[in-house]
C-alpha cells in the first residue's frame, strides 16, 4: 500500500507522545513493505531541519516538511477569543502554504491511504477529497476537548473561564469533522467508544501506540534503588499540574519517611517558573536528557501523577516495557488495560500515592513482581509490528 501520514508537527525526534505515536507506525508500515510518505508542518516550536533526520529514519519514509509558524501569542489568543468561534489551538495550523504543498503531493503521487495524525489536520479533508481517491483515515490520538475540560476543572478564576470556553469550541470543532473521514483509528478503546457516542458511524479499528522490544531493553546495570523519577514533556499542562500536586502534597511526607530518597524529574522545555517550583529538598531536576531509556533504566520507581489529559500515556507504556514499577492515577492509565497490584499501582489520592510508593520501597517482592508483570503485559499487547500489521489488514479490507 501507499500510505501518506499527515501531521501538524515533525515527528522526529520522537521525544513526545504524538511524535512517538506517529513514528512507530511509520516504522511499522515500512518494515511490512508499504511505501510511506510523511507530510509534516515544520513549526517554530518544533522546528527540525530535514538534514537532522538520520538516513536510517529516511529509509522508512519520504519526509516532506512545510514551514508553518503556528506561533502562540497573547495578542492573537485574545483576538481569537473575542472575534472567532473557532479554537485558537486549531486555527494556528490552518495554512495556505501547507494546503498548497498537500495539493502538490496529492497530484504528484497516488495514495491508497491518507492517515491524518490528530484533530488539527482534519481541516484539510475537503482538499484531500478533491485531489485524491485515497481512503481518508482520522487517527484520533486523544479526545481533544477532554484535555481542556479536565484542565478547566483544575483551574480557577479567569483561567477557568477561558478554558471552559476553549473546551466548548474544541468539542464543536471535533464534532464538525465526525464522519467526514472514511475510517476511524482511535488510539484507545475508550476513545473509540467516546467518539461513537459523539456520533461516529464510520468503520473503526483501535490501534494503540506500539513498542519495539529491540529498542526498549530493560537492564539494572546502574540502578539507583530506591529512587523516584518522572519523565515527560514539561511544556504540557497536564504534566505540570500533576507534578506540582505531587511535589507540594506528597513529596514532603515521603521524604520525611525516607530522608535519603531522591526524586528525579526529566523532560524538555520546562518553563522557568516550573523549574523554580522544583527547587525543593532531594528533588533533582534533569531537564532534557540525551537518552531517555538509559535514564529510565537507571532509576527504580516511576511516578505519573496525572489528573487531566486524554488518550494514551506513552511514557507509561515505555516505563512498563522497561520493567519499571509505576504509581499513577486512574486518568494516567486510561486506555491501557492495566491491573493495579499486578503490573502497576493505581492511586486515587495523596494518601494512596504515599502508601504505594512506600510499599514499593520496602517490599522487594512487590517491587520485582510489578516490574516483571509489566514487561510481560507490554510484550504481549503492544508489539509494534503486530499492531501495524493489524492496522494495515483493516485498511486492506476497505480499499479492496
Amino acid at each position: 500500500m501507499r500510505i501518506l501520514q499527515v501531521t501538524n508537527k515533525v515527528p522526529y525526534p520522537a521525544n513526545d507522545g504524538g511524535a512517538i505515536a506517529c513514528m512507530n507506525l511509520t516504522r511499522g508500515f515500512a518494515l511490512l513493505g508499504h511505501e510511506v510518505t510523511v507530510l509534516a508542518m515544520n513549526t517554530k516550536k518544533h522546528h527540525t531541519d530535514l538534514s537532522d533526520i538520520p538516513e536510517f529514519v529516511k529509509d522508512w519514509a519520504e519526509f516532506r516538511l512545510v514551514g508553518v509558524p503556528a506561533r502562540i501569542t497573547f495578542y492573537a489568543a485574545i483576538v481569537n477569543f473575542l472575534f472567532s468561534g473557532k479554537p485558537y489551538n486549531a486555527v494556528r495550523f490552518i495554512s495556505k502554504q501547507f494546503a498548497r504543498e498537500l495539493q502538490r503531493l496529492l497530484t504528484e503521487k497516488n495514495f491508497d491511504i491518507v492517515q491524518l495524525e490528530g484533530l488539527y489536520v482534519c481541516p484539510y479533508i475537503p482538499l484531500i477529497r478533491k485531489y485524491s481517491k485515497a481512503k481518508i483515515v482520522y487517527r484520533a490520538h486523544n479526545i481533544e476537548h477532554e484535555i481542556w475540560d479536565r484542565s478547566a476543572a483544575l483551574s480557577k478564576g479567569l483561567k477557568k473561564f477561558y478554558l471552559k470556553v476553549l473546551t466548548r469550541r474544541i468539542r464543536a470543532f471535533e464534532k464538525s469533522f465526525l464522519n467526514q473521514y472514511d475510517l476511524l483509528v482511535p488510539i484507545t478503546e475508550r476513545d473509540g467508544m467516546l467518539l461513537n457516542k459523539m456520533g461516529n458511524s464510520r468503520p473503526a479499528h483501535v490501534s494503540p501506540t506500539g513498542i519495539d522490544s529491540q529498542v526498549l531493553i530493560p537492564h539494572a546495570k546502574n540502578l539507583e534503588h530506591p529512587s523516584l523519577f518522572h519523565i515527560g514533556s514539561l511544556e504540557w499542562a497536564p504534566n505540570q499540574e500533576g507534578l506540582l500536586w505531587f511535589v507540594e502534597k506528597c513529596w514532603p511526607k515521603i521524604l520525611k519517611k525516607f530522608p535519603e530518597l531522591k526524586f528525579y524529574i526529566a523532560g524538555r522545555k520546562a518553563p522557568e517558573w516550573l523549574v523554580r517550583r522544583f527547587r525543593a529538598p532531594n528533588i533533582v531536576f534533569m531537564g532534557e536528557i540525551p537518552d531517555a531509556y538509559e535514564f529510565m533504566n537507571s532509576k527504580s520507581i516511576m511516578v505519573v501523577p496525572l489528573f487531566s489529559g486524554s488518550g494514551m500515556r506513552i511514557k507509561i507504556i515505555e516505563g512498563m516495557a522497561l520493567g519499571k514499577p509505576i504509581v499513577s492515577t486512574p486518568i494516567g492509565t486510561e486506555g491501557i488495560a492495566t491491573q493495579s497490584g499486578k503490573n502497576i499501582l493505581i492511586a486515587d489520592n495523596e494518601q494512596e500515592f504515599i502508601s504505594d510508593i512506600g510499599r514499593l520501597i520496602t517490599d522487594k517482592e512487590l517491587f520485582h513482581n510489578i516490574g516483571r508483570n509489566a514487561i510481560e503485559y507490554i510484550q504481549e499487547k503492544f508489539d509494534n509490528l503486530a499492531l501495524a500489521g493489524a492496522l494495515t489488514g483493516f485498511y486492506k479490507k476497505h480499499i479492496e
